[in-house]
């Protein structure tokens, strides 16, 4: 057994790690490309919406603390087994396996785009996983120690690059253009889900509850401070674009953050940012991979995966489900799916799922302020039902925004509902033959809470079987 806790900071560097990812620094050149410094706008708007969100997260961890599952458990307890399973098993391990697979695909990509190796870009991709599986599986204190280095290190870097483009201390020529060329308040929240996705995914530091130092405080204080720190140095960022990058050349890139390092500093400056690629797909891939096993982990203590994913390695790591995450992402990449230009838009199906997510965590502040109203909370969020029925009417916006372009939007649309239908077919399947219990009653807090024991499931299951053996002898009895 690991008893080794991580503190404050690794709890942001988790945040932090999973938020910036490659895909985010191409959104946010895309942003900027689009409306100039206009988009700062639109990522205040998105980082106060997530924030919002975050908030309810820490109060329903406040009431359900230290779950390995986290979110799974804080829905089943609110609205029952079948929103659970399509909102976890959809909008988490199913997308984030395929967008953990992009980020990586985007890692191999610029890594070939300076350096041309001549080498495969999926060839950079697997080797990265096979690393990053390895550090998981050598548990949370190896993690915590990849996570800190590594994002810090992007903090540094974007915040220094940020401020050098500012202060227009850049050995490249500086471009004069109109900083701002947003026309409306409606420009900006047109690129609102594009902003969104700046942000999304600080709630994957709540599985680390039982694994860090006085979780009650630090758990909420890290979901905000991450969101709060990288909105601060992607305005930094933006800013510095707008001095040595046309917003029209940032809007035309598939790489506009090593564009933008080129422009300002030389071939240093493009090195610079493929180091930067490195810590984010780095952070973004290695707390992928930690959160996700986590969770399976929670969801097979609630009864919603085998048993199986329950299992630890001598080091505290849940290795079932790292291995089979990082196996997922590799045969992706191996395949070569993770290169094709669909899966960017992919990315934006997987949001429309997470938005969903965030939507029913919302709602379960709700349910469990209206169901419980004097269970005592370490944390409440402030002003009664204000913030989570803002949060939630800002995520339905985003979903309704999805993407500019209607058909494209419609097509996300089709997707999903799609998706969607499969995966309430298993849940009303899993839910009828496996857990035997209605679809949408949501189970007691009490139980939830007892199911974090790995001795419940074995235990209910015997009960199960004695009352059924029970019920079949009395019914003999009953027809002689």
């Amino acid at each position: 057994m690991n008893d080794k806790k991580i503190g404050l900071p690794s709890v942001i560097a988790t945040g932090v790690g999973l938020i910036v990812a490659t895909s985010c620094l191409l959104s946010l050149g895309q942003g900027a490309g689009a409306l100039g410094t206009g988009f700062i706008l639109t990522m205040v708007l998105a980082c106060v919406i997530n924030i919002f969100t975050a908030l309810c997260m820490a109060e329903l961890n406040a009431v359900m603390p230290n779950l390995t599952g986290g979110l799974a458990q804080y829905t089943l307890a609110g609205v029952g087994p079948f929103i659970t399973i399509v909102t976890m098993v959809g909008g988490y391990l199913l997308c984030q396996s395929i967008a953990g697979s992009v980020e990586c695909a985007m890692f191999g990509n610029t890594i070939n785009s300076v350096f041309h190796t001549g080498l495969p870009s999926s060839f950079y991709c697997i080797l990265l996983l096979v690393v990053l599986i390895i550090a998981n599986l050598a548990g949370v204190d190896i993690f915590a120690k990849i996570q800190d280095v590594v994002v810090y290190g992007l903090i540094f870097s974007l915040t220094a690059m940020g401020l050098i483009g500012i202060f227009n201390a850049g050995t490249g020529t500086r471009v004069v253009q109109q900083m701002n060329i947003s026309t409306s308040f409606a420009d900006s929240l047109s690129y609102l889900g594009l902003g969104f996705f700046l942000f999304i995914g600080c709630e994957f530091v709540i599985p680390m509850s039982p694994v860090t130092k006085n979780a009650r405080r630090n758990i909420p204080l890290s979901m905000v401070l991450s969101l709060l720190i990288i909105c601060g140095m992607q305005i930094l960022v933006v800013i510095g674009m707008g001095h040595y990058t046309k917003w029209s050349d940032l809007a035309a890139s598939s790489s506009p953050h090593v564009l933008y390092g080129e422009s300002m500093l030389g071939r240093f400056g493009a090195i610079w940012m493929v180091i930067v690629s490195i810590f984010a797909v780095v952070s973004t891939v290695n707390s992928c991979i930690n959160f996700l096993s986590r969770m399976c982990a929670g969801l097979a203590n609630l009864d919603m995966l085998p048993t199986v994913f329950q299992k630890k390695d001598k080091r505290g790591a849940y290795y079932v489900g790292v291995l089979m995450i990082g196996g997922i992402m590799i045969a992706i990449n191996a395949t070569g799916l993770s290169n094709s230009s669909s899966l960017s838009f992919m990315i934006l199906v997987a949001m429309v799922f997470w938005l969903i997510s965030y939507i029913v965590q919302d709602i379960n502040v709700l349910i469990f302020r209206k169901r419980f109203p004097k269970m005592p909370r370490t944390f409440k969020v402030p002003f009664g039902p204000v913030i989570p029925i803002l949060a939630i009417i800002g995520d339905i916006f985003i979903i309704f925004n999805i993407d500019g372009n209607p058909a494209t939007r419609a097509q996300i649309y089709r997707i999903d509902g799609l998706c969607f239908v499969l995966l309430s077919a298993y849940a009303l399947l899993w839910c009828r033959f496996r857990l035997h219990r209605p679809a949408f009653k949501p189970y007691e807090m009490k139980e939830v809470m007892a199911m974090e024991n790995s001795l419940y499931l074995p235990a209910h299951r015997r009960a199960k079987e004695e009352m059924k053996k029970k019920a079949e002898a009395n019914l003999k009895v009953t027809r002689a």
